[in-house]
């Protein structure tokens, strides 16, 4: 079946990338389709460090552009999308013999300075016997620096993105395979494995650490941008962050790890930087399981062990090829590889810049057309505001009145709901929510299978929310076999 109407832009990948690209395209008034193989975010998007920062480590590699861009963009996204954001406090423990406290305190002064801020504080300088961050680290340790960066659900931020693509008319088809694209005079024909066929003027291959395979196999290129594929994988934990705390760990090799308070009652440990040599069957190593535990327990006061974890994840990031650098020391900026017939390939990227990517494609593939995306609250996060107030500020108020106009529900609820669905919680709390799956409800499932494309039990379990963690077996089986029933009838 052929679509006879052209598309103006045609991407590939429904990642973070891909689904900001199809947003801010589809609020200019072009006509765009989005294809992406699995689930949207199911690749490298929903397996990250979960973070939306300026890169602090970066500062050591004189990388200022893109922490300061990046800085930017971390106070847009808190703004945009409060629901799923939050200011985040990291406390850098002090080793001398890593890095001398002169170089962190600069390094943090520039940190706070590069950008301006309106949703985060400065840094500052902990006492670790008299902080509440030091009960949880090894009593050696007396020194740390505190700073903020923010926290984001890095999965909810894809499908958001999509949501809101598809509400201004995008087509988003997931779990649907680009099988073929053929260059037809001025423009593309692309064949899909649902056997439909569409024409577009441009493409944009967003996918990921699979780009260059897509650019080769797919689009037939003689010139696919050459990617660095790197793991990077996490570990979840019994909570050892005794504060509100995020830790900044050095390490004796160079890199940083980070130990985030995580879903309330466990701790998200990561990340590696593996070489890998296919995007294809990300899973956590021995050898990573052993060097994260390490990591953390050169710091922490109760060490953990492999009976401590939960969950393991991994994920392959696509990095631009750079020779003689280490994976901790490739550049995390993005690279736009435009082809000579229509085309441009995504490279790397960072969660926490994915908007102005967006916008940097958009000025090569629609020039005359305006960005608009900076002040447009994502889905859920156009909470009511106040004259001057951040949103921030005014979701934390919104949430407390939410929770006022609903006593008859357990408080603990209606935060998860907002913190999942933002202002479309309201429309969730003012009908019955169904069949209680252990905390996740019946009415959440269909909302997730008729407005974001959800299809099995993972994709709901794991990447529109994180239930998979609270839920016991039984109760995860059950939402499986929901799903299951629901998308065959």
């Amino acid at each position: 079946m052929l679509d006879e109407r052209p598309y103006d832009l045609l991407i590939i990948g429904g990642g973070v990338n891909g689904a900001g690209i199809a947003r801010d395209a589809a609020g200019r008034g072009l006509r765009v389709a989005l294809i992406e193989a699995g689930d949207l975010g199911g690749g490298t998007s929903s397996a990250s460090t979960k973070l939306i920062h300026g890169g602090l480590r970066y500062l050591e590699f004189y990388a200022f552009g893109l922490v300061a861009k990046a800085l930017a963009e971390r106070e847009v996204i808190l703004d945009a999308a409060p629901h799923i954001s939050w200011p985040q406090a990291f406390v850098l423990p002090h080793v001398p013999s890593l890095r001398p406290a002169w170089m962190i305190r600069a390094g943090l002064w520039l940190y706070d300075h590069l950008a301006k801020r309106r949703q985060v504080p400065g840094s500052s300088s902990v006492d670790l016997h008299r902080d509440s961050a030091g009960r949880s680290l090894d009593k050696s340790l007396t020194r740390a620096f505190r700073y903020w960066d923010g926290w984001i659900d890095d999965s909810r931020l894809v499908v958001l993105n999509a949501v809101d693509a598809q509400a201004r008319g995008a087509l988003i088809r997931p779990r649907t395979r680009v099988v073929s694209a053929d260059r037809d005079g001025g423009g593309w024909t692309i064949a899909l494995d649902s056997g439909e066929t569409l024409r577009a003027a441009t493409i944009v291959n967003a996918a990921g650490p699979w780009a260059e395979t897509v650019a080769r196999d797919v689009l037939k290129l003689a010139d696919p941008a050459p990617l660095r594929l790197v793991q990077g994988a996490h570990i979840v934990t019994r909570r050892v962050n005794m504060s509100g705390d995020a830790f900044m760990l050095q390490q004796p090799d160079g890199r940083i790890v980070f130990v985030l308070p995580y879903q309330t009652r466990y701790s998200l440990i990561g990340t590696t930087d593996t070489p890998v040599d296919t995007p294809d069957g990300a899973a956590i190593t021995p050898q990573e399981e052993a060097y994260l535990i390490d990591a953390a327990n050169r710091f922490l006061v109760r060490p953990i062990t492999a009976a401590d974890i939960v969950h393991r994840y991994a994920g392959i990031r696509p990095l631009v090829l750079e020779e003689d650098k280490d994976a901790h020391e490739t550049t995390r900026d993005w690279k736009l590889v435009e082809h000579d017939c229509g085309t441009l390939t995504v490279v790397g990227g960072k969660i926490t810049t994915y908007r102005r990517l967006a916008e940097a494609v958009l000025t090569k593939a629609a020039p005359k057309t305006k960005a608009w995306t900076k002040s447009a609250p994502l889905p859920g996060g156009d909470v009511p505001r106040r004259r001057g107030e951040t949103g921030q500020l005014a979701f934390a108020r919104w949430l407390r009145e939410l929770i006022a106009r609903h006593p008859d529900h357990d408080p603990a609820l209606v935060t998860r709901l907002a913190r999942t669905h933002g202002t479309a919680a309201e429309s969730l709390l003012s009908q019955p929510l169904g069949e209680n799956f252990g905390g996740l409800f019946e009415a959440e499932l269909r909302r997730f299978a008729t407005q974001e494309w959800a299809r099995t039990g993972d994709d709901v379990l794991w990447r529109r929310t994180k239930m998979g963690l609270h839920l016991d077996a039984a109760a995860c089986a059950r939402v499986t076999a929901w799903m299951a029933a629901f998308t065959r009838s």
